[in-house]
């Protein structure tokens, strides 16, 4: 078992080929051009719109203030789906165009960061819902799916209970049975940032704006600060697209101090626990008639939640309280045996905060639909809507600022209509066939690589999987385990820090692997890390 002392502080000390711009000259491009649109939101609805946008031949920059993906799009349940309790509000057009995209972006755009989950929704004597009810909702839900993950019915319990051991029985009168799919958000989102400047985009995290540019009293770029060395720059573009999340009002304020508020924010926590048994299938619980809490296996874990109540404090200041631990607790032990749910499981606590629009009411009802609004001085904010439709969401945005008065970006675009529609993600690739080649071979004339780590790779990158096993081969001290208890390997960090834009520890072991979601991103392991990411510096 490999030793995190037998790991070197010089490892990766050379970055790799094709390595990315340092911050510095990519801060010296940003400067220097005059851009047709600028992203200001490095969150998928931000990184989405730059992808869409460079797509359509247009010069994209995209900034955030923190890490791609580093607030609400990696705070998510990790689900794409097409929202079973949106039927029985009669959404069923919204449900279907949910549907579409969840099996687009699942099939066609990234099968090696998606896949197939099978859903169990228990009904209980005294619940919220009947069994025939939930039975006719699930078949109908399958159907405008049209079929693809099965024909939604009703189980057994006793069925139920062998592939997901903890399901508590008692009281259980049947389960009814869907399909959606799964993702690791960060890793969606960091392979959009990819295909974004494979298409042209020039991008940069830890970039905080400070002030926005105007001309002739119109938003014409903004002055930004770089958060890693401090230096002061700015940028110039036609258009200006605040893409903030919980922060677009904020930044709204900056165009007009007068605006008014656009959005209320709703906080969701998930907890991330161990396993004491493999499960087989999701749990969605009904909790009442309009709520649901999930129990789903997630990178070899459980991920429990989610909360949904109004948020109205700082967005950065989000996190997981004891009353929400509680509450997600509480909740999930409708359907779920105690031994599962005991404190001491729990690896790590996760808060988001949701974009809703602004109004009365409970969050838990308000509609997750997207918030645009045009500002005095021309720039467009959007916010809101679901990590399900992110590419759906990109393209009406794009199309959105093709038409604001003056249409300054319409000539200079290639229609939408006439791109990809499903374009794929980088790295595409059948993930069992990479992670055959890479237990065959491991890209490499060492050792062969662990099952683990082999489908860790392939799930998480795809085909660019073989880059970082080269890296290993190239210096078998990155082929070593980060910790012992978790599939990554030290050639990871320097792909992440040479190609994935990491600066931060946070970046690497928060979002680029899952280190910190398994509760061992230990002092040590920090420290390699910050080493590691220092050396490119």
């Amino acid at each position: 078992m490999t030793t995190l002392q037998s790991v070197p502080t010089t490892l990766g000390t050379h970055p790799a080929a094709g390595s990315l711009p340092s911050r510095a000259e990519t801060r010296e491009q940003l400067s220097k051009a005059t851009y047709d649109l600028l992203v200001i939101g490095g969150g998928i609805l931000g990184i989405s719109t730059a992808w869409h946008a460079a797509q359509s031949g247009l010069r994209v920059a995209l900034v955030d203030a923190g890490d791609f993906a580093g607030a609400t799009s990696s705070a998510s349940s990790k689900l794409l789906h097409g929202g079973l309790r949106y039927l029985q509000t009669g959404a069923v057009k919204l449900v279907a165009e949910n549907h579409f995209e969840r099996r687009a972006v699942s099939r066609q755009v990234a099968p090696h960061l998606a896949n197939p989950l099978t859903f169990y929704l228990p009904v209980y004597k005294g619940g919220p819902h009947g069994a025939a009810k939930l039975g006719a909702g699930v078949f109908a839900y399958s159907a405008l799916s049209a079929f693809g993950d099965g024909v939604g019915h009703l189980l057994s319990p006793a069925k139920a209970a062998q592939d997901v051991p903890e399901l508590r029985t008692e009281n259980l009168k049947a389960v009814a049975v869907y399909g959606d799919d799964q993702m690791n958000d960060a890793r969606m989102a960091l392979m959009t940032v990819r295909a974004s400047v494979e298409a042209g985009a020039t991008v940069l995290n830890h970039a905080a704006v400070t002030g926005l540019r105007f001309t002739q009293g119109r938003v014409t770029g903004a002055e930004l600060k770089d958060t890693v060395d401090g230096t002061e720059f700015g940028v110039d573009a036609r258009l200006v697209l605040n893409a903030t999340g919980p922060w677009v009002d904020h930044l709204r304020r900056m165009e007009d101090p007068n605006a008014a508020p656009s959005i209320r924010l709703s906080k969701g926590a998930h907890l991330v626990l161990k396993r004491t048994s493999p499960w087989k299938a999701a749990l969605a619980t009904p909790i009442d008639k309009y709520r649901i809490t999930f129990a789903l296996p997630w990178e070899d874990m459980l991920l429990l939640g989610t909360t949904d109540e109004e948020y109205e404090g700082e967005p950065g200041d989000v996190a997981v309280n004891e009353k929400d631990i509680a509450q997600i607790l509480d909740e999930a032990a409708f359907s779920i045996r105690d031994q599962q749910l005991d404190r001491d499981l729990i690896t790590y606590a996760f808060a988001g905060l949701r974009v809703l629009p602004g109004g009365p009411g409970d969050t838990s009802k308000a509609k997750r639909e997207t918030v645009v609004t045009e500002g005095r001085g021309g720039m467009l904010s959007v916010a809101g809507g679901k990590w399900t439709t992110f590419r759906h969401i990109g393209r009406t945005v794009l199309n959105k600022l093709a038409t604001l008065p003056g249409r300054p970006l319409a000539d200079d675009m290639e229609p939408l209509d006439s791109l990809p529609k499903k374009l794929p993600l980088p790295g595409i690739a059948n993930p069992n066939a990479v992670a055959h080649r890479l237990l065959v071979d491991g890209g490499t004339p060492g050792p062969r690589m662990a099952a683990d780590t082999a489908r860790h790779l392939a799930t998480h990158y795809g085909s660019l999987s073989f880059d970082i096993a080269r890296m290993a081969s190239e210096n078998p001290e990155l082929g070593e385990r980060i910790h012992p208890d978790a599939p990554e390997i030290w050639a990871q960090v320097a792909y992440a820090r040479d190609r994935e834009w990491a600066e931060t520890a946070d970046d690497v072991l928060r979002r680029r692997t899952t280190l910190t979601i398994r509760g061992l991103a230990t002092d040590e392991i920090r420290a390699k890390v910050e080493g590691m990411l220092g050396e490119k510096r």
